[in-house]
């Protein structure tokens, strides 16, 4: 006769609560020590069981004991985790950060649009074109040869007569060949949640961006 941690039934245990002894670890070992002392009070005289076989029952509950005990410690720490992320996360709000897209933050006092870009490459022609909500260009800005890496950039808006939003676009060349370049733009970060066990931002100009879609903290 072999003993089996599958296929439990429903037990009930000493204070009435009902609990199923495939889920909860303390009814499958009381389950699978009852069944033990009926075996050997039931064993045949003429051929008892065998120790190594009593001792691999004996693992076998241990083992399935074991895993449903560590189950629930690391979904605890999971949700500890979580709930350390968001509170760190928090002292995110209220500042600005820089996330992937094309559009310029306009400073109303200032006038001026900024913006900033990664480069691929180096590039013997860098200029940025800006343009208004319909795609045509009201503004370019020379920024000559540069080397790989991040720039930033303003535009003065001081005489942009426009009321819609306005974005960027870069070009950059090494003769006629193209040199890829990753648009980036500052926002304010002002609300944070977890979702699916992943720090979320709410960013103040519309949209949402993961802990990792953010490059820069300003």
């Amino acid at each position: 006769m072999i003993l089996s941690a599958t296929n439990a039934p429903t037990v009930t245990d000493s204070s009435g609560t009902k609990a199923n002894a495939s889920t909860d670890p303390a009814a499958a070992q009381d389950r699978f020590l009852k069944l033990l002392v009926a075996q050997l009070n039931n064993q045949d005289p003429m051929n008892p069981l065998d120790n190594a076989q009593m001792t691999s029952q004996i693992a076998q509950i241990n083992t399935v004991t074991g895993v449903q005990q560590l189950n629930e410690t690391v979904k605890g720490l999971v949700s500890q985790i979580a709930s350390q992320q968001l509170m760190q996360g928090s002292s995110m709000v209220g500042r600005k950060v820089l996330v992937g897209g094309d559009d310029l933050a306009l400073d109303s006092e200032t006038k001026k649009a900024t913006a900033a870009f990664d480069l691929a490459g180096s590039a013997a022609s860098v200029k940025v074109q800006v343009l208004d909500s319909t795609g045509k260009e009201v503004g370019t800005i020379d920024m000559g040869s540069l080397s790989a890496g991040r720039y930033n950039f303003a535009w003065d808006a001081s005489q942009y007569q426009g009321n819609s939003s306005l974005r960027f676009k870069v070009l950059a060349t090494n003769g006629e060949a193209t040199v890829a370049s990753t648009a980036l733009t500052t926002d304010t970060v002002s609300a944070i949640s977890m979702e699916n066990g992943t720090l979320q931002m709410q960013l103040s100009r519309g949209g949402m961006t993961a802990q990792s879609g953010i490059k820069a903290i300003l």
